[in-house]
């Protein structure tokens, strides 16, 4: 069994690769994304297996990067309740729990919150000892009104006894209600962290599903596949640890595509535009991995701080709408008629406008099936020059510096640029680019994290340095990894000279191949 799948889900198209043990494409397939999602992958698995003629036996891992969980958020839909308890009582009070929520988002993970008595310093030090009974109290309270439960302690990334202890109190009181630690989700900043923690546990239900979804559509097919999910560092994990961290999946889809931009370019430093049918994603690929955002990232209007990547999403893919006034004024996007664009757009005898229409009219980008006689090619090539200066000065925005960097073109609708881009050094189009959100999906690397404050009081830098790189090579090995190969790929260290103790900021990535079971 060595052929592997790999699927993205798209909000246009849903992608598939093939690849054999080598990782060379054998078959490659697009499908319409469709509103139950399950769909568009049953269509798009057909589709590879009929393109290929393998053997769905010969199929042994089948990876999927999946919207799921961010239209969830997005959309208010099929989230858990969420029983939220805060370690905090008597420091942390003052700002309750989903306080700066959407309304609409706080009516559907509910408002079954509680402080209770916790938390450490930065330091580990104690703030205050839980109250047992506090806890069974709060945890009784919520038993059958919630369907997932979110702990959150103050620095409990620092020491997270506390949270654990109540991860075993909750299982005697609530036994198989899935439960969220904080410590194991986000950053050092309590709130953020808190609303990462309990968006995690609001998604417990959506991941099930899709992961049991997955399974039967591969099981159907004949298919059996160990499956792996991707997370929004380019990497992949276990379907089981998928489950227990749902979150890790938003915004996986523009890290598949900067993986397999790495993949299918050679490169491993450059930037990466990814034009789908509805937005043009721009990501920077750094030694390799995407880069990751360094400041709290907003989930469905919620200030989040778990790992997310750097990208810049544009209102500009194929099938992106341009109009065009009496005056001649022109106006591009943001909105797209998306997946039905060859319903839709003039050059296939729609009535709208379209990037695409644009780009078949003034460039010599073909089509089978295309017609743009009708087009006034004068206006279409002010939309154009409007189109690319657009994404020229998205560009700027995510280069670090003045001098000119390689741009390598990923994505269905990389037919919009078909000319040189101010701030490129190079604009790169690799074979099978338009599949390399999946080829990326596909490529079997398992990574881990770790991030923590470390005081330096008692101990030396090099201890808390190796501290977290066990801590991190840990985390890959639970994600899916096989031990042998996992390999430190990145440190990163900030001294906290605000903080007393000598205190240190210690940020670790590790990565590995995956564990064929």
């Amino acid at each position: 069994m060595s052929y592997r799948i790999g699927i993205d889900v798209g909000g246009t198209n849903t992608d598939a690769v093939l690849l054999d043990h080598t990782l060379h494409v054998i078959a490659k397939a697009k499908q319409p994304t469709t509103e139950d999602v399950m769909t568009g992958i049953w269509k798009v698995l057909i589709a590879i297996l009929e393109e290929s003629a393998i053997s769905p036996g010969e199929i042994g891992y089948a990876m999927l990067g999946t919207t799921h969980c961010t239209n969830a958020i997005v959309e208010r839909k099929q989230l858990n309740k969420v029983g939220i308890i805060r370690l905090c009582k008597p420091a942390a009070t003052a700002v309750p729990p989903l306080a700066a929520w959407p309304d609409d988002l706080k009516a559907a993970v509910g408002e079954h919150h509680y402080l209770v008595a916790g938390g450490y310093e930065y330091d580990g030090t104690l703030i205050s000892e839980l109250d047992e009974n506090e806890i069974r109290s709060a945890l009784e309270a919520m038993k059958g009104n919630v369907k997932s439960i979110a702990v959150t302690g103050i620095f409990s990334p620092a020491r997270a006894e506390q949270e654990l202890k109540v991860a075993r109190l909750a299982h005697d009181v609530m036994p198989g209600v899935p439960i969220s630690l904080s410590h194991q989700i986000g950053s050092i900043g309590l709130l953020e962290r808190e609303n990462a923690t309990i968006l995690n546990a609001a998604l417990q239900t959506t991941i099930r599903t899709v992961v049991s979804g997955f399974r039967e559509a591969l099981s159907k097919l004949g298919i059996p596949a160990q499956i792996f999910i991707g997370q929004n560092d380019g990497t992949l994990m276990e379907a089981d640890y998928a489950i227990r961290y749902p979150i890790l999946t938003i915004g996986c889809g523009p890290t598949n595509s900067i993986r397999g931009a790495s993949f299918l370019s050679g490169l491993k430093d450059a930037l990466v535009l990814d034009i789908g049918g509805t937005t043009s994603d721009i990501g920077v690929l750094s030694n390799g991995f995407p880069r990751q955002s360094a400041i709290a990232v907003d989930v469905g209007g919620i200030r989040t701080n778990f790992r997310m990547p750097d990208i810049l999403s544009v209102g500009l893919g194929g099938g992106t709408i341009i109009r065009i006034d009496e005056q001649g004024a022109i106006t591009v996007g943001p909105d797209s008629v998306g997946y039905r664009l060859l319903q839709e757009a003039r050059s296939f005898g729609g009535d709208t406008l379209t990037a695409t229409d644009v780009v078949l009219a003034v460039t010599d980008t073909t089509i089978v099936g295309a017609d743009t006689s009708d087009l006034d090619s004068d206006a279409c090539q002010q939309a154009y020059n409007r189109m690319i200066e657009k994404l020229e000065v998205a560009i700027d925005q995510m280069k670090t510096s003045k001098e000119p960097v390689p741009v390598i073109l990923t994505g269905g609708g990389s037919i919009l640029v078909n000319s040189r881009l101010a701030g490129a050094s190079e604009v790169i189009k690799p074979d099978h680019h338009d599949v390399a959100n999946a080829i990326g999906a596909a490529l079997g690397t398992i990574s881990g994290e770790a991030e923590n404050i470390y005081a330096l009081e008692g101990r030396t830098y090099e201890d808390a340095v190796e501290a977290a790189k066990q801590q991190a090579i840990g985390n890959a090995v639970e994600a899916g990894a096989v031990p042998a190969t996992v390999e430190i790929v990145s440190v990163e260290d900030v001294p906290l000279a605000y903080m007393p103790g000598n205190s240190v900021f210690i940020k670790v990535k590790a990565v590995g191949e995956l564990d064929a079971k």
